[in-house]
């Protein structure tokens, strides 16, 4: 059986040309560093750095039931947004789980933006089309459209030249579309996945590489270079982010993954009812963010958790190093008499069980609000 062919970004060659290293990721060929991932991680926690992500899926859905669609699918509360505003969200599944986590933009009236994971673009595609029973009209732009998350503290300062639009003015999670470096109809949103602010790009693929150009040329006198999913991993596990198909999954339950505020019970939505039941009764685990006590010893994805007894208590979901505590960090589910922060716990690593200590998310202060 031949194996599926990766797909390509639109600046695929451009990556190349960069000297990045181009490994498969989410059916993608995709950039994972350019230098180093220490270099990188850094690059954008205290300046400026910039990924090609557009391997994310991003849908349109419009029409008078388009709320009515989002609102039944999604668990947040999308009757709260406004035009230019932006909201995290998940699309539940009917047995407790997560079909993928998610962003919703409302452009306008009747006129919603859908941000979903690269690995998940089909399979969110058809859930939504399965619960589209009131002829909303859904357009899949995936193929489209390119996205750059120009990310850090000098990120405003670096695109300033670029646009006629007031960076600086524009609220976390919120959005204007306008012109961005000669290009027509750039969504740019004050969003991201790295704890360190910035702005996340959605570009006509058509206009992708002379804006890419012109961002690496604005950002020079700042700092900017390009950089790879292997530092967005370091910096969003700092922070706590969820990665989909790791900390979250078609088993792991909202609540349970701590992302009991983007989950309403105002009102209904696909397996509400259970998931307000499980929040009544209380979960028996949680996810938690922990850092090694020690140095050496990286947790890993699937590394036992145990108590002080050697007693299995949960799983390591994502873990590694980081750059900015020089120690190791994770996250992973545990019982739920184990997730208060400071609450020791151990890491099996290679049959030695390391110790660790929960802790409070983030695991490394961000600049973003929220």
């Amino acid at each position: 059986m031949e194996a599926t062919p990766l797909k390509t970004v639109a600046l695929h060659a451009t990556h190349q040309q960069l000297g990045a290293k181009i490994v498969p990721f989410a059916g993608y060929a995709m950039p994972v560093r350019y230098s180093s991932d220490l270099e990188e991680h850094h690059t954008v926690r205290r300046g400026v750095g910039m990924f090609d992500v557009s391997h994310m899926g991003e849908f349109r859905l419009r029409g008078p039931h388009a709320l009515d669609l989002i609102q039944r699918t999604t668990s947040n509360d999308a009757s709260k947004l406004a035009p230019g505003k932006a909201q995290y969200s998940c699309l539940p599944n009917a047995d407790g789980g997560i079909v993928d986590d998610l962003l919703v933009y409302m452009l306008a009236e009747e006129d919603y933006f859908l941000v979903v994971n690269a690995s998940n673009i089909d399979k969110d595609w058809s859930w939504l089309q399965q619960h589209n029973t009131e002829g909303v009209a859904m357009e899949n732009l995936s193929d489209q459209l390119s996205l750059f998350a120009v990310q850090g503290p000098k990120a405003a300062a670096a695109l300033r030249s670029l646009t006629a639009v007031d960076l600086t003015a524009i609220p976390y999670y919120s959005f204007v579309q306008g012109e961005f470096a000669d290009a027509p109809g750039v969504i740019i949103s004050a969003t991201g996945y790295t704890g360190a602010g910035g702005f996340e790009l959605y570009v006509p693929n058509e206009h992708a590489s002379a804006v890419w150009d012109k961002i690496m040329d604005a950002g020079k006198s700042f700092g900017i270079k390009p950089i790879g999913l292997g530092a967005r991993d370091t910096l969003r596990l700092e922070m706590g982010y969820c990665l989909y198909g790791n900390d979250i999954t078609d088993t792991t339950s909202p609540l349970e993954a701590g992302l009991g505020w983007i989950t309403k019970f105002t009102k209904d939505f696909t397996n509400s009812a259970a998931l307000k039941a499980q929040k009544a009764a209380g979960v028996t685990r949680k996810l938690v963010g922990f850092v090694m006590d020690g140095p050496g010893g990286l947790p890993r994805s699937h590394y036992p958790l145990v108590d002080a007894q050697g007693a299995p208590i949960g799983e390591v979901t994502s873990g590694g190093q980081s750059p900015s505590l020089s120690k190791g960090i994770g996250l992973g589910y545990v019982q739920t008499e184990f997730a208060a922060p400071g609450t020791p716990i151990f890491v099996q690593v290679r049959g030695k069980n390391l110790p660790a200590t929960v802790s409070k998310l983030p695991l490394v202060p961000g600049t973003e609000e929220g």
